[in-house]
């Protein structure tokens, strides 16, 4: 099992996606002889899950079932153990596109955080990219590095415990994309400059405060950056449901015979309302290309 290549068998030493309901999912480390609680009872990792296959309905010791899922970024995102405030799907998605990464891409990133974005950066940019994550927090680093080898990503990632802004992130003139997610971003653009290739690359900052877009447009601009953009995703979930409409009885045309419709007529259809409710603000991403020397 992997994070970035697709597995059809269960062994032992995969991490696995309990499936209980769309808003209940837990990862969970496969281990001979290990069991799982849920809220159907108990999973036998040996004879439940090893060797199984990714997707399986498996039921549990009180007679409920669940589904064991392979785990993508997508997944993971939404059932990290959280060390930090995380990125979500709707931001990732724009930040992998807007900073062109394909597969081969280097990446620079600090800070590594929970690892949310670390994942499908990594997924986007293998086999043959490498992500450089740099993070701050010595035990976060830590268990970063624990996470990337357990999702059997290792070979694709390079953790750094140090300050971004004071030491960058100890490459030079090699990166295609730099991500920051840091308090002071602009203290980091000339190390962000530093590591992106001769031949130009992107760069993209996430703050939660438009002060902080503020300093870092500034820093970008007095570096030499190009095409420098500001923005903030929102997403609505429209809900789609089916629906019955009167229909209005306009009487009858002129120099018509025919006897007005006095009865009740409705039609059914299928139609899309907005939410009363959604996520708000999250951060703001600025992005910005640092043009060929």
């Amino acid at each position: 099992m992997s994070f970035v290549e697709y597995s059809e068998i269960i062994q032992e030493g995969d991490v696995v996606i309990i499936f209980q309901g769309h808003e209940s999912m837990m990862p969970i480390k496969v281990q001979s002889g290990a069991q799982t609680q849920t809220r159907y009872g108990a999973i036998r990792h040996s004879s439940d899950l090893i060797g199984q296959r990714f997707g399986s309905k498996v039921t549990c010791s009180k007679g409920g079932w669940v589904y064991v899922l392979h785990p993508t970024p997508e997944l993971w995102t939404v059932n990290l153990p959280h060390r930090t405030q995380i990125l979500y799907t709707t931001d990732i998605a724009n930040i992998t596109l807007m900073l062109e990464l394909k597969p081969g891409s280097v990446v620079c990133e600090s800070g590594t955080g929970s690892g949310s974005l670390s994942h499908s950066i990594l997924r986007t940019i293998a086999p043959t990219g490498h992500l450089h994550t740099v993070e701050f927090h010595a035990q976060r680093a830590e268990k970063a590095m624990q996470e990337f080898k357990e999702h059997k990503v290792s070979h694709l990632v390079t953790v750094r415990n140090q300050d971004v802004c004071k030491d960058g992130f100890g490459i030079t003139g090699i990166a295609d994309a730099v991500f920051l997610d840091i308090p002071s971003p602009w203290e980091a653009i000339t190390h962000a400059k530093s590591a992106i290739k001769r031949k130009g690359g992107r760069i993209c900052s996430f703050s939660p405060c438009i002060e902080q877009v503020q300093r870092t447009c500034e820093a970008l601009l007095d570096h030499g950056f190009e095409e420098i953009c500001t923005l903030e995703v929102l997403l609505r979930v429209h809900d789609v449901r089916t629906v019955t409409l009167p229909l209005p009885d306009f009487g009858p045309e002129e120099d018509s015979t025919d006897i007005p419709n006095t009865g009740n007529s409705s039609v059914i259809c299928r139609t899309a309302t907005p939410p009363r409710e959604m996520a708000g603000h999250t951060g703001y991403l600025t992005f910005a290309t640092k043009p060929r020397d």
